[in-house]
């Protein structure tokens, strides 16, 4: 004989040959030969040490618990006291009456649509994630909702979710905010068989969702070949000196070609430029020579024109001075003047008189 004490929020499972005998609830009891005690706090789930239908069996442990059975394909959201305890799946279980107030909320997991009153804050508890698919549409964003391989709807920006089973759910999300695509190191031969390498820059808005990524795979890789096919169409029929003089107008060009072909992906084009054209060094070479060139040219006829209004001066001043004896004297008197400043010492010779010596020097 064992004698055993059931405490208050307390049951006692005794079994003998592994069988269930007696439920034993508060109070002091006396164990017969054979038999054995397993002590349940009811405040706690209950975790079964032998098959639960076998325990069911007794009417007594029947009627101090709550039953609660998950078919195949479906969930069960336990809440204790109105609070989120766990998520059941496929099974039986039992929960004690009394202590605990329990609330089961059953979730069909065969539709992927979750139409149970579920909080979102526990969608998002982590218990639930292996149950759920999440996407999420930010506001810059267009995304479209395909469902087994159908298109369903648009979605706008949100946070959705979904429960996880065999249906497939797809979500396609563009951007729908102004974008730029560099087309870089084109290697492009002009008219004249010119080799150039260029560098294109555009800027595009993705307008049709539906286009750009239910009709057309990969859209923004098709639109880089327009316009790489579109650049090399415009500069293929240009000569060299054509291109440098109107490189100000490909931009212009390239987009009224390509326009047209991205509207078809569901894109607008929006701008576009030629961020460089880099030369080849024998080109490069060539066109500093002739830059040289039209320099030193420049600089020539500059210099002839400033030698022909100079000698043009000259020959104006001649004139006048053959017309008027006073102006001629006075122009000798400047360069006696001038050819004096140039003198430090003059040395007197002879008994001439000085003013004669001087005219001597000075007077032919």
């Amino acid at each position: 004989m064992k004698r055993v004490t059931i405490n208050t929020n307390s049951v006692g499972l005794v079994y003998k040959r592994e069988e269930l005998k007696n439920v034993l609830t508060a109070g002091t009891y006396w164990l017969g030969f054979g038999e054995t005690v397993e002590v349940y706090d009811m405040s706690k789930t209950f975790i079964a040490s032998k098959e639960l239908d076998v325990l069911l069996l007794n009417k007594d442990f029947e009627n101090l618990v709550n039953v609660i059975e998950v078919k195949d394909n479906e969930v069960v959201l336990v809440y204790q006291n109105s609070n989120f305890k766990q998520v059941l799946t496929a099974g039986k279980y039992a929960f004690w009456i009394g202590l605990n107030k329990y609330s089961f909320l059953t979730a069909n997991l065969s539709k992927y649509e979750i139409t149970e009153a579920i909080d979102k804050n526990i969608l998002e508890k982590s218990q639930l994630q292996p149950f759920i698919k999440a996407f999420k549409v930010e506001t810059y964003e267009t995304a479209l909702m395909i469902i087994d391989g159908k298109f369903e709807k648009v979605m706008a920006p949100g946070n959705y979710v979904y429960w996880k089973n065999s249906t497939v759910i797809q979500v396609l999300k563009t951007d729908i905010r102004q974008l730029n695509m560099e087309i870089v190191g084109q290697e492009i031969l002009t008219k004249d068989k010119a080799q150039l390498r260029v560098n294109f820059s555009i800027q595009y808005k993705v307008t049709d969702a539906m286009k750009a990524l239910l009709e057309n795979k990969e859209f923004e890789k098709q639109l880089y070949v327009i316009i790489q096919l579109g650049l090399r169409e415009l500069i293929g029929k240009m000569t060299f000196d054509e291109l440098m003089e109107n490189k100000e107008k490909i931009s212009e060009n390239v987009l009224g070609i390509s326009a047209g072909k991205a509207e078809t992906l569901g894109v607008k084009l929006l701008n576009c430029g030629v961020k460089d054209i880099i030369l080849p060094g024998d080109i490069k070479e060539i066109m500093n020579q002739v830059l040289i060139a039209e320099k030193r040219a420049q600089a020539n006829l500059i210099t002839r024109r400033e030698e022909t209004a100079s000698t043009r001066s000259l020959l104006n001043t001649a004139k006048l001075m053959e017309d008027n004896a006073m102006l001629y004297k006075l122009k000798e008197m400047e360069y006696v003047e001038k050819i004096a400043e140039k003198i430090n010492n003059i040395s007197l010779s002879g008994s001439g008189q000085i003013v004669d010596q001087l005219k001597q020097i000075f007077v032919k």
